[in-house]
């Protein structure tokens, strides 16, 4: 059987709201997500072969401990022992820990190809279920596709229709601690969470860009200002992003550190690009077309 490839899509938050905390520490969430077209990791699975990974690419030598592939492998192998499955071989382009959900892409994409080989057992696993196990950012990564979550990552309602948004993606590519998302949740101020709460409804349909844009203005990032008290340097970007050409609205992608400028045109996109690589060459600088 040939090498099956899938693209594991780097995701943004467009908002991210914390309503609550629950008793057992995690938090409730009520993000808009998106995914970035024409950019992401590369993962290749090669079926039948002894299951393994081989990691390469520009940020392969970021990731550390434990990939969530071989963790995506191994729960697999252990919901179905019959499956079959294949060695792995990721091309890492996206910075690591960069509130992107790489990892869990990469995990998801795995998934999908695995899925993908086995058509018996497509519809017979509980392939949510397993992403769930994963991490809170590997269902909504599986489905790949613009969707309001809520719950702890694990409620999904697909968005269609979601006009799309010319982009700019900034990572300063400084140092983080390894418990960054961790640190960041642990300073937020939020309430406990209700035991019973009512359904949050899906955002849209908007009309227009400009009518998602009121929309992230109202809603925003909940993490920022925890965020930026874990690395500093999120509000450099951000600010920067928000005062360049063209830029209408900069925001902060999960507990960062990537940012994210919309902009008004890919032209747009195409003239920050080149300015803020001009001015910054250490940060990792990409145009990207956010929607589906």
């Amino acid at each position: 059987m040939s090498v099956i490839t899938q693209t594991a899509r780097p995701k943004v938050n467009l908002t991210l709201k914390v309503p609550g905390r629950r008793q057992d520490g995690y938090h409730e969430i009520e993000s808009l997500i998106v995914f970035a077209a024409g950019l992401g990791d590369v993962v290749r699975l090669v079926p039948g072969s002894k299951t393994s990974l081989r990691v390469s690419g520009p940020f392969a030598a970021a990731i550390g401990g434990d990939n969530l592939i071989t963790t995506a492998l191994a729960r697999l192998a252990q919901a179905e022992p019959r499956i079959e499955l294949g060695s792995v071989v990721l091309e890492k382009h996206l910075p690591v820990a960069a509130g992107l959900g790489g990892g869990s892409a990469d995990a998801a994409a795995v998934l999908r190809a695995v899925r993908g080989i086995n058509p018996a057992y497509a519809e017979v696993l509980d392939w949510g279920a397993i992403a769930a196990s994963l991490g809170a950012d590997v269902p909504v990564c599986l489905a790949d596709t613009p969707a309001f979550v809520t719950g702890m990552g694990e409620s999904i309602r697909t968005l269609h229709g979601l006009p799309r948004l010319p982009a700019v993606l900034v990572n300063p590519l400084v140092p983080a601690p390894a418990d960054k998302t961790a640190q960041v949740f642990s300073r937020l101020a939020a309430p406990p969470a209700r035991e019973t709460r009512r359904a949050t409804q899906a955002p849209g349909p908007f009309r227009d860009a400009a009518a998602l844009l009121v929309f992230m203005r109202e809603h925003g990032n909940d993490l920022m200002p925890a965020a930026v008290a874990v690395v500093p340097e999120i509000e450099t970007v951000r600010a920067t992003l928000a005062v360049a050409e063209g830029c209408a609205y900069a925001g902060l992608s999960g507990a960062g550190p990537t940012c994210f400028g919309i902009f008004e045109s890919g032209a747009a996109v195409d003239a920050a690009v080149g300015a803020l690589k001009a001015v910054h060459p250490q940060w990792w600088i990409v145009g990207a077309d956010l929607g589906g």
